[in-house]
């Protein structure tokens, strides 16, 4: 199954080009997409190269971190609730 999850465009950074995350369960792969004027910027994990996920919880709004094993940090920002507790279960649920 493949989830789709995009940030919510309230937040600062998130105006005209909202992060995305993309969780391919059959592929074993996290892809996060970061959008800018023209095109976007993208990384792809696989979930064996996943080291930790962690969730920063804002008044409204959550962060994601994925550290890879390799030592890759990325930070994904302005996810609902909801949405970053569902990338972070199915993330350590694999």
């Amino acid at each position: 199954m493949t989830y789709t999850f995009s940030a919510s465009r309230v937040t600062g950074g998130n105006v005209l080009f909202p992060d995305q995350i993309v969780i391919n369960e059959e592929a074993q792969m996290f892809t996060y997409r970061k959008k800018k004027l023209i095109g976007y910027d993208e990384t792809s994990i696989r979930f064996s190269s996943i080291g930790s996920v962690s969730r920063s919880a804002g008044l409204i709004f959550c962060d994601i971190t994925i550290e890879t094993s390799g030592g890759v940090s990325i930070l994904a920002n302005g996810f609902t609730r909801s949405d970053a507790n569902e990338i972070v279960r199915i993330l350590t649920n694999r």
